[in-house]
């Protein structure tokens, strides 16, 4: 198992392992598989690509959001409403982690810089039935920096990341209920990471890597009524590989002979796919009502392969993962107050997708129970100016990380305030 492996990596030093290239390939593919696995922590998952649907429980898989509906539903792009949209925004996402050791008073915060998505959409229909749109979106990208010398500085101390996606998309209106569309998605991200090692606290390793790869976006959108709708979308898995990563190891002398300073390797890892269906109802001539479910397949997660240079002498190495599926039920509401302005307000529940037996502060993915407002000040026909608050509670809760029983008590929370501007004509 993957984080059995990781447990090596703390008690290196008095291993004696048959010949300096088993040690070599222990250090290095553990680091490995746990910084990229962080990469795609569930409660990292947060779709911020639209204000205005941030502030209605992030629904928008049966809503019609002009541009913005390429990323939640490229089937409802064709039943844009004008000629143009065009909409940009950021959210600036402010978190915290606690962890209290097990049996201890030992307390440990993070303390993380400002994370800031952001998102671009740009759209037109060419006809009554074609439109077509560019979405430009960071669907992950965040970070997490532990004080230093805290308790679980061997399984991790610094991490950074980001993703940016590109999609280009098509949309087809068949008739006045029902609407399809496509995208194309190219992904290109970063990460970088830093870990504590076994040899003083001085010791630690840096892994920096990038990566891009390509997938798709589809949706089917359906008017049932004047005011029922349907939405169905999927995204698909994206395969990303890191080929030329940059491994840095800062040792003690006295054991530089059996661990490179400098690396490179090649990995690859899933992106997890995922299926929406969304409702929506316009209960009354101002308020509008939406709920949906998010199925996100992170079961994806069977086995990781690592490839290492070092002048080939590095064996290849290939381990598990044991993720589990998640459903996340959204619900959110948005009421026209006036020509001026416009309120919105929801919900959802998150659940980890860890494994039990192996949690660890590098993922540190809990049960998130979320609410969201939104506003939106529209000083004329062709502009909106949105904005957005997200606040997301991880419920506490006691975990271990069972091969070395690195237990305790874990806390996470987040702030996300945002802004948009969308302009149609």
């Amino acid at each position: 198992m993957i984080r059995m492996l990781q447990s090596k990596i703390l008690y290196l030093a008095p291993i004696k392992l048959k010949n300096k290239y088993m040690r070599k390939q222990f250090i290095i593919t553990t680091i490995l598989v746990m910084g990229l696995l962080t990469l795609h922590a569930g409660g990292y998952q947060v779709r911020l690509q639209s204000n205005k649907s941030t502030g209605m429980g992030l629904t928008g898989t049966a809503l019609q959001l002009g541009a913005t509906s390429m990323f939640y539903n490229p089937g409802a792009l064709a039943m844009m409403q004008t000629k143009t949209d065009f909409a940009l925004g950021a959210s600036g996402i402010i978190s915290r982690i606690s962890f209290q050791k097990s049996e201890s008073d030992l307390i440990a915060e993070t303390d993380n810089s400002m994370s800031t998505p952001f998102y671009f959409y740009g759209a037109g229909k060419i006809n009554e039935k074609w439109s077509v749109g560019l979405a430009v979106y960071t669907p992950y990208g965040s970070s997490a920096k532990w004080e230093d010398n805290w308790a679980g500085r061997l399984l991790i101390q610094n991490i950074a990341l980001q993703a940016i996606y590109f999609q280009p998309t098509v949309a087809y209106k068949i008739n006045d209920k029902l609407g399809i569309g496509a995208g194309l998605v190219y992904a290109t991200g970063t990460v970088e990471l830093q870990k504590g090692l076994n040899y003083g606290s001085d010791s630690y390793v840096k892994l920096e890597g990038s990566t891009s790869n390509i997938g798709f976006n589809a949706g089917v959108y359906y008017n049932a009524s004047e005011k029922f709708s349907l939405g169905l979308n999927y995204r698909s898995e994206i395969m990303m590989e890191i080929t030329g990563g940059d491994a840095s190891f800062n040792v003690p002398t006295a054991v530089e002979a059996n661990i490179p300073s400098e690396n490179k390797f090649d990995a690859a890892l899933p992106m997890p796919a995922n299926l929406d269906f969304g409702v929506s109802y316009q209960a009354t001539e101002k308020l509008l009502v939406s709920a949906e479910i998010n199925y996100v397949m992170w079961s994806t997660y069977k086995e990781l392969e690592f490839k290492f240079e070092e002048k080939g002498e590095l064996l290849n190495s290939k381990n598990q993962c044991d993720y589990k599926d998640t459903f996340i039920p959204r619900i959110g509401a948005e009421y026209v107050y006036s020509d001026l302005l416009t309120f919105r307000i929801g919900g959802y529940y998150d659940p980890s997708p860890t494994n039990e037996k192996y949690f660890t502060p590098e993922t540190v993915s809990l049960n998130n129970l979320a609410f969201t407002l939104g506003l939106s000040i529209t000083p004329s026909e062709k502009l909106s100016i949105d904005l957005s608050y997200l606040q997301i509670n991880g419920l506490q809760a006691t975990k271990t990380y069972e091969p070395d029983q690195f237990g305790g008590t874990y806390k996470s929370a987040a702030y996300i305030p945002g802004i948009g501007v969308s302009y149609r004509f």
